[in-house]
């Protein structure tokens, strides 16, 4: 009974929002929805070992010190560090990670193996003190490249890890040591990090935390900024939109992830009264992504504060809405027809991976019963209007179907990503219109 109220439910609303052109062809103009707050890929990203999280997420970040990935010479724990990927809070959730070095105020990240090697370290008291090692010693360097490889090798083609922040270097693997720049590492050895990494990673998309040196040349990078949106553009040289401007590095975003996050502690600031400077330095920054400190990890403080973290996680990275889609009303099983697509991405930033982009048919019970693939390339859908077009041909028994859209992650192997549209779903399936087939 319930199967059956919803194939007439379904047929109800696809019938509504068709506007028939000939006893051929069809357009359907599904109405603007929200799209969903837990989309892949982008939104909240926060920590799993910070308390409750009391806003929807589809991703969690992940640090690990070298000191506990790596804690024999070669030996690489990644088995061990990917259980805790499935926290309570983990579980099912894309990762987005840094593997650091020197995290102020905890225990060193440099394993003891490379300490007795003889890396020297230095000790400094800011942020609560720590030891900073020689990051240009030729041992350090090539055991830093030695692991980049082995990150790669298992996480390059992980269709879990979504994006990855190059670490390693500076305090808290952010690429500074400020106020102790004698500290840091030399621009070749930046260079060399950033050269292991994109030879490890050639199918990930990665971030660094500051647009210069080596990395400001680079056109295939991504950025994150760790103090949005207070330092994202303030009016000084050194805030995070600053260096890109100087390297002409601000249309990276185009193809390459921009994120990073929220000044620690000031969700409350940013989502009240500085709430316009938020989306204004979201706009001009073109963030995909914020985390690990995020307001999903604030208690709810009130409607409108839920509200504008909504509001934020929907303009963040891709929100993709149909605005039109044309096809033949019926054909016979086998045949070719023409299927045409209108829409609009309405966020700030495209989707950075070539996920599928399939059609499939349902019947009237819900049930997929064929999938065309396209061509499309869903990380061309740039912020603005797009259009796609392709040739189907299914192979059914004569019937009447629902015609549905899927994007297919390829970690769950399931459609992932919703639309800004007002209509029905089924198992990730955007329901968009019906089609008949007819016998020969």
């Amino acid at each position: 009974m319930r199967l059956l109220v919803l194939a007439v439910w379904l047929s109800f609303w696809v019938s509504s929002h068709l506007d028939v052109l000939s006893a051929q062809e069809v357009v359907v103009k599904p109405p603007y929805k929200a799209g969903p707050l837990d989309n892949p890929l982008k939104g909240w990203c926060p920590y799993t070992e910070a308390g409750p999280i009391y806003q929807p997420y589809s991703m969690v970040f992940q640090y690990i010190s070298w000191r506990e990935l790596e804690p024999t010479e070669c030996d690489y724990q990644f088995d061990k560090w990917e259980k805790s990927w499935d926290s309570q809070l983990g579980r099912n959730k894309h990762v987005i990670f840094r593997v650091f070095i020197d995290y102020p105020s905890q225990r060193s990240g440099l394993p003891d193996w490379l300490r007795k090697a003889g890396v020297e370290e230095t000790s400094y008291d800011d942020y609560g003190g720590g030891k900073s090692p020689d990051y240009n010693d030729k041992r350090m360097i090539e055991a830093m490249e030695r692991l980049i490889a082995a990150l790669g090798e298992r996480y390059n083609t992980n269709p879990r890890v979504a994006f990855i922040q190059l670490g390693l270097l500076g305090f808290w693997g952010e690429w500074h040591t400020y106020p102790k720049p004698k500290l840091y590492a030399t621009p070749a050895t930046e260079q060399r990090v950033i050269a292991a990494y994109q030879k490890a990673f050639p199918d990930k998309k990665l971030m660094v935390r500051y647009a210069r040196d080596y990395a400001g040349k680079q056109d295939w990078i991504g950025f994150h900024d760790d103090m949005f949106p207070e330092d994202t553009d303030n009016g000084q040289d050194w805030s995070f939109l600053a260096g890109l401007r100087r390297e002409g590095r601000t249309d990276n975003w185009k193809g390459a992830v921009v994120g990073g996050e929220m000044v620690p502690g000031k969700a409350s600031q940013w989502l009240g009264d500085d709430y316009e400077k938020t989306v204004e330095m979201l706009n001009r920054s073109h963030f995909t992504w914020v985390g690990p400190y995020c307001p999903a990890l604030d208690s709810q403080k009130g409607v409108a504060f839920t509200k504008r973290s909504e509001e934020l996680v929907r303009k963040m990275g891709y929100e993709f809405q149909v605005t039109e889609l044309s096809h033949v009303r019926s054909i016979t099983a086998k045949q070719l027809f023409r299927i045409r697509l209108n829409g609009k991405n309405v966020g700030v930033a495209p989707f950075y991976y070539p996920w599928a982009v399939e059609w499939a048919l349902l019947d009237a019970q819900g049930k997929v019963v064929a999938v065309q693939p396209t061509a499309w390339d869903i990380r061309k859908w740039l912020p603005g209007e797009f259009t796609e077009e392709a040739q189907l041909r299914f192979d059914v028994p004569a019937g009447q179907y629902r015609l549905a859209l899927g994007i297919r992650d390829p970690w769950t192997n399931q459609p992932r990503i919703g639309l800004a549209n007002d209509i029905p779903t089924s198992n990730g399936w955007q329901i968009l219109s019906e089609l008949e087939i007819k016998r020969k």
